[in-house]
């Protein structure tokens, strides 16, 4: 069935306009790639961002360390997902739809709403996120790195899932390889965040990788870089690697205007690693970034690649 909306194309635009500045805001990298898609596929990233961004905030911002507010305000979250996938299968506007769209979360959904009207995104992958960002209320250690895929997958590699149906591609493979280039960046987000995890007592480096390099818990918590330290990073920082060199296989499945966005943000993203071998692997002392300049910089050498995928 058609689904029924009561707002109108300002509405709409508002809404796409808010999660725009949401993904500019907080995720200066995403938003910096983004901009090198057409505008129609441009446009529709963003809701995909700002729904992801304002779940995660619920667990790290918003709630301000309790756990169990945050499952409570993420739960709202899915509660709301979960309503407007059954509105547009009924064609109707659900009750919280029909009213104004003034806060943050009526905006993203609004967005949303507008979003599946045009791609078919399955309800599982979005709720998948939502599962890892819950997951973060209750699990603060991962023995394994096959425990710790899990979570990359649902908090970073749904995000690949998702986006690539609005990016187009030819062979259903090629979600493979996002998921690939999913579990790569959030390796390197757990790299460049593993001193503000800590000091949230959050460790995703898996036991048994700090067991095989004999570093503890209580060096990872209390920031002592060390030779065993430094050794367990550069294999963190290998590991990444592979899954962005899997992940980059599946770019030229994409449809070609689509191509140079994506492998920018892997290599924009990846290059994050390489900040940190400039650090000497010492991932406490500071935080490692790209600048604006390198990013336009490598911009050349990846056009031209694109080109030829």
């Amino acid at each position: 069935m058609t689904p029924v909306d009561r707002h109108s194309a300002a509405d709409i635009d508002a809404a796409y306009d808010y999660c725009e500045a949401v993904t500019r805001l907080h995720a200066k990298s995403f938003h910096f790639a983004a901009r090198f898609l057409p505008r129609r596929k441009q446009r529709l990233v963003f809701p995909i961002y700002a729904f992801c961004r304002h779940v995660d905030d619920e667990v790290d911002e918003i709630a301000d360390g309790d756990d169990a507010a945050a499952a409570s305000a993420v739960e709202r979250w899915r509660a709301r997902l979960e309503d407007t996938y059954a509105s547009i299968e009924a064609g109707e506007a659900s009750e919280a739809e029909a009213a104004p769209a003034e806060d943050g979360q009526s905006l993203v959904f609004l967005a949303w709403r507008d979003l599946l009207a045009k791609h078919r995104i399955r309800k599982e992958i979005p709720l998948d996120l939502i599962k890892g960002v819950v997951q973060d209320t209750t699990v603060k250690r991962y023995e394994t790195f096959e425990d710790l895929y899990v979570y990359c997958y649902r908090v970073a590699s749904t995000v690949g899932l998702m986006s690539s149906e609005i990016l187009g591609y030819s062979d259903a493979s090629a979600l493979e390889y996002a998921e690939a280039m999913g579990i790569g960046m959030q390796l390197t987000n757990i790299l460049r965040d593993i001193r503000e995890d800590a000091a949230r007592g959050r460790i995703y480096i898996p036991a048994e990788d700090l067991r095989r390099f004999g570093v503890s818990e209580e060096e990872i918590l209390g920031g002592v870089m060390g030779p065993r330290m430094r050794d367990l990073i550069v294999f963190q920082i290998e590991r990444a690697r592979t899954y962005y060199a899997k992940g980059e296989l599946g770019i030229p499945m994409l449809e070609r205007d689509a191509r140079f966005t994506v492998l920018l943000a892997s290599r924009i993203y990846g290059k994050i690693l390489r900040e940190i071998e400039k650090l000497d692997y010492d991932v406490f002392s500071s935080r490692a970034h790209t600048t604006k300049f390198q990013k336009i910089a490598s911009m050349p050498s990846i056009w031209l690649e694109a080109r030829r995928m």
